[in-house]
């Protein structure tokens, strides 16, 4: 792995400001903008999670859900015998292994049967949780009743997404970061160059499993009672690929830019218009893929090269001598 640049540094730096001061944002308002900034941090670690493996192979996942949910279960079974930081790195292993079995048997495959796959998969753990639980406890959820606050489920979610950029840029950085990078542009061609291109991607869905469930495992607390058809819910997939598309995958900040404005645009809808939830998102989703199929940041940097291009032969022309 390299030294950083001095460009690197100073985004490190700008980045670790800018979570300190986010931190801060719970002793001002215990209120509304805390409760819908816990859903933007939330959705902020979700995909930049999801992107961090999605993004470079560009394998959509529809898994989400699936990992989220087993976080969420991993604290309403132990909560009582066991304690919370426990739980939380019970949760990341459990979805590690999960995202590890899924990955051995679906990654040598790929395109629609990968979606397909993972789609299913998160309905199949749904199913399978209700069975259990009405089979062996006759209850459909399970209580979580801890003394934990908004504001402390908001600074650990905060240090989460923090932890998962930070992870990113150094994967990003790392042999396994090229491997991905290649697998992304062709995988045929990373195969012929020595990549051992099945074992990279379930190195890497693994860390995005773990990620998730973790999520799933600190916001737990907030819900005080989850059932199957909440804590599995497929529509925490669904938001989690159009906001990370709707920032754009190319860029490790890109999935920020499109969690913050859609989380407020969705928050306003379901308060307002609830029953019009879908008819948005599926509107989103449409919008999305035919208008700016690479992101607003992959918009930008196309309109930043077209600027260039137009300034280059006007800045060649005022260099010529007269």
């Amino acid at each position: 792995m390299m030294g950083l640049t001095p460009q690197e540094t100073k985004n490190l730096g700008i980045g670790a400001a800018l979570i300190a001061l986010a931190a801060l944002l719970p002793l001002f308002d215990q209120g509304f903008y805390l409760s819908i900034s816990v859903n933007i941090v939330l959705y902020a670690a979700l995909c930049t999670a999801w992107a961090l493996f999605s993004g470079p192979t560009h394998y959509v996942s529809l898994a989400t859900a699936a990992f989220y949910g087993l976080g969420t279960y991993s604290v309403g079974l132990g909560i009582e015998v066991l304690p919370y930081p426990l739980l939380l790195l019970i949760a990341a292993a459990i979805g590690a292994v999960m995202a590890g079995l899924v990955g051995a048997a679906t990654l040598r495959i790929s395109g629609v049967y990968f979606v397909i796959f993972t789609f299913g998969l998160a309905e199949l753990v749904r199913q399978l949780v209700t069975w259990t639980q009405t089979k062996v406890s006759t209850a459909m959820g399970l209580y979580v009743f801890t003394e934990m606050t908004e504001s402390h489920i908001y600074w650990m979610l905060l240090a989460l997404t923090g932890a998962v950029f930070l992870t990113s840029f150094l994967i990003a950085r790392s042999r396994l970061g090229f491997a991905m990078t290649v697998i992304g542009n062709d995988e045929t061609v990373a195969r012929h160059v020595g990549i051992d291109t099945a074992r990279s991607k379930i190195i890497l869905f693994m860390i995005s499993g773990a990620f998730i469930a973790m999520a799933g495992a600190i916001t737990a607390p907030r819900y005080i009672y989850i059932e199957p058809p909440s804590a599995f819910n497929p529509m925490i997939s669904f938001l989690v690929v159009i906001m990370a598309l709707l920032g754009g995958t190319r860029r490790l900040w890109g999935p920020l830019v499109g969690v913050i404005p859609f989380t407020i645009v969705m928050d306003f809808i379901s308060s307002n218009f609830p029953n019009h939830t879908m008819i948005v998102v599926g509107l989103a989703f449409l919008a999305i893929v035919y208008l700016i199929p690479h992101g607003v940041t992959g918009l930008l940097e196309k309109v930043q090269a077209r600027w260039k291009q137009r300034s280059a032969p006007a800045a060649v022309a005022k260099e010529k001598p007269a």
